[in-house]
C-alpha cells in the first residue's frame, strides 16, 4: 500500500509544473521540515530529502516516507520607461502552482540505508499579456514580439540514495540524480535577426530532455550535541532543447549548475536547536544560463547571449523549538545573492529571479500513531532590478518580483 502510494506521487510529480526563482532557480529548501528553517538541512536527519540536501543523512533517518506539496505563488512585474515610445508594464499572469515532492527511505541494515527522494529543482515561468506597447508594426509584448510573452521552465529530479555508516556517529551518502526538464517560450519574433535559427527560436511548444549528475555527502555527529554535513551536486548535463536551439546558447543547451553546501547543528539546549547552511550555487558553469545578454553572438551559439547570471552564495538560517512532546516550530532567514545584472535586465524580463531574502515558518505535530503532519510557510521578500534598454529607443527597464507559499507534509514512520 505505502508503496503505491510512492509510485502514485512520483506520476503527480512529474506532471507538476514548477516555478521556483528564490534562490536564484533553485528552491531556498527541500523537504517542509528545511522549508520552515529557511531551508537548512545540511547537517539535519529530520526526513526522507537527503537526496536533495545530504545523502549521508539517510543513514540516520530511519524508516519512513514523506510526502508533501507546496502551493507557490511568485508575483512578477516588468516595465519599462523614459524610451522613446516604447514605455509599458505588465504583470505576469501565472501567480499559483502546486509543487509536489517525496522522499522514502528505508534502512536495509543497521548501518545502510537505500531510499529515494523526488523533487523539483526549480524553474523559471513568466507569462505577460501581449499589446502593451506598438514597436511599429501593431500592438506587441514588452520585447516586441506578438502575442503573449514567457517562458515555462519546469525541471524535475529522481535521486535514489544510498548512505552508509562508516562509524557510529559518521555517515557518507550518495544519490545519483536521474532529471527530466521540460521548455518553452512564446513571444520572441522580434529576435529573430539576431538568432542562428530563427526557425527553432520561439512559440514551438513545449520541448523537453533528460539529463544526469551525481551527489555525494558526509555527516558526522561531533558530540551529543553539535552535528556537521557537506555535500557536493556535480553540473547535470542535459539533451539540448532542440526546438529552441536557436535561443539558449550551445544549441539549446540548458543544464543545471554544480552547487554544494555545508551545515552545522547545535542542540543549544534540549528543546532548542539551531542550525546554519551555507551554500554556493555555480549558475556561471552554464553558458546558456550565464553568458551576458550583451554578447555580439548569435542566439543558439556557443557564446550567445543568455541570461547574465552569477554565482551566488546562500545563507540558511533555522531554528527548531519543542514546545510539546507532539508539536515542534520552527522559523528561518534564507538571505541569497541576486544572480542578475543591471545590464541584463530585460532579457531578464522572461525569468526575474531577483529575490533576496526569506523569512520562513512551520510546525509538525506527532499524531497519536507516530507519524507527523508538517507544515511551512514562505516570504519572499520584494526586490528589483534597473538597468538600460536594449531595443534601441532608450530607457529603462524594471523588473521585480515577491514570492510566499505555504506547504503541507504527511510523514509515516515505518
Amino acid at each position: 500500500m505505502k508503496f503505491t502510494r510512492v509510485f502514485a506521487f512520483m506520476a503527480l510529480a512529474g506532471l507538476a509544473g514548477s516555478a521556483y526563482a528564490t534562490n536564484g532557480y533553485f528552491s531556498h529548501g527541500y523537504g517542509m521540515k528545511a522549508k520552515g528553517m529557511g531551508g537548512a538541512a545540511t547537517a539535519m536527519s529530520d526526513d526522507a530529502f537527503g537526496g536533495a540536501n545530504n545523502p549521508a543523512s539517510m543513514a540516520f533517518v530511519g524508516n519512513r516516507l514523506d510526502l508533501g506539496v507546496d502551493l507557490f505563488s511568485p508575483r512578477r512585474e516588468a516595465s519599462r520607461t523614459g524610451s522613446a515610445g516604447l514605455d509599458g508594464s505588465a504583470d505576469s499572469d501565472s501567480k499559483y502552482f502546486l509543487i509536489p515532492e517525496f522522499g522514502y527511505n528505508h534502512m536495509y541494515t543497521p548501518d545502510l540505508a537505500l531510499g529515494v527522494t523526488v523533487y523539483g529543482n526549480g524553474g523559471m515561468n513568466t507569462n505577460y499579456s501581449g499589446g502593451q506597447i506598438n514597436c511599429g508594426g501593431g500592438p506587441a509584448n514588452l520585447l516586441c514580439g506578438s502575442g503573449k510573452l514567457g517562458v515555462d521552465l519546469m525541471q524535475l529530479i529522481v535521486a535514489p540514495t544510498a548512505a552508509y555508516k562508516l562509524a557510529p556517529n559518521h555517515s557518507i551518502g550518495i544519490s545519483p540524480l536521474i532529471g527530466y526538464q521540460r521548455f518553452k517560450a512564446e513571444g520572441l519574433q522580434a529576435f529573430s535577426g539576431m538568432s542562428s535559427d530563427s526557425t527553432n527560436l520561439t512559440n514551438r511548444g513545449y520541448d523537453d530532455s533528460f539529463g544526469y549528475g551525481v551527489r555525494i555527502g558526509y555527516m558526522g555527529k561531533l558530540s551529543p550535541t553539535v552535528t556537521i554535513g557537506a555535500a557536493y551536486a556535480s553540473k547535470m548535463k542535459f539533451d539540448e532543447f532542440s526546438k529552441y536551439k536557436g535561443l539558449f546558447a550551445e544549441q539549446g543547451g540548458f543544464d543545471i549548475p554544480e552547487n554544494y553546501n555545508l551545515g552545522v547543528a547545535w542542540d543549544a539546549t534540549p528543546l532548542v536547536k539551531l542550525a546554519l547552511d551555507y551554500q554556493r550555487i555555480n549558475y556561471a558553469s552554464v553558458n546558456s544560463i550565464a553568458n551576458p545578454s550583451n554578447n555580439a553572438f548569435p542566439l543558439g551559439t556557443d557564446n550567445g547571449p543568455g541570461f547574465g547570471w552569477q554565482d551566488i552564495n546562500v545563507w540558511k538560517l533555522g531554528v527548531e523549538y519543542k514546545y510539546s512532546q507532539q508539536m515542534t516550530l520552527r522559523a528561518g532567514y534564507n538571505h541569497g545573492d541576486n544572480p542578475i545584472q543591471a545590464r541584463d535586465a530585460m532579457f531578464n524580463i522572461l525569468a526575474p529571479g531577483v529575490v533576496k531574502d526569506h523569512m520562513t515558518l512551520g510546525f509538525t505535530y506527532t499524531l497519536a500513531s507516530g507519524n507527523e503532519l508538517t507544515m511551512a510557510y514562505m516570504h519572499a521578500f520584494k526586490n528589483d532590478v534597473t538597468g538600460p534598454d536594449g531595443l534601441g529607443a532608450g530607457g529603462t527597464d524594471k523588473i521585480q518580483m515577491y514570492q510566499n507559499s505555504l506547504g503541507i507534509q504527511y510523514s509515516w514512520k515505518m
